[in-house]
């Protein structure tokens, strides 16, 4: 996904998926990310039958978001990120259907 600065590949585990991330370059989101804080876990993905209507909800209970719309994501699924400062300090994504 060249737009979002990363290579992926998805393993298939039961119903659940596991994505492997490699940046573009270092000046990609991923990038500064790995030279920021090292390899390691990035953000962890929640599946959502509607990602608008979630990120309208955590709009609503003062939730800090990253994205306030969703946007193309990898395998054509809609996605949007919640602020790790909202989250404990972990990276939460909502992803569904396009």
């Amino acid at each position: 996904m060249e737009e979002q600065g990363v290579e992926a590949v998805s393993l298939h585990v039961g119903p659940s998926r596991i994505e492997l991330l490699a940046p573009l370059g270092p000046d990609t989101p991923v990038g500064r990310f790995l030279a920021k804080r090292g390899p390691g876990l990035h953000h962890v993905a929640f599946r959502a039958a509607d990602v608008g209507a979630e990120l309208r909800r955590l709009a609503a209970e003062g939730v800090e978001l990253i994205d306030q719309e969703p946007r193309p994501g990898l395998f054509g699924l809609q996605v949007a990120f919640v602020h790790p400062e909202a989250t404990g300090g972990v990276l939460a994504e909502f992803v569904g259907d396009a």
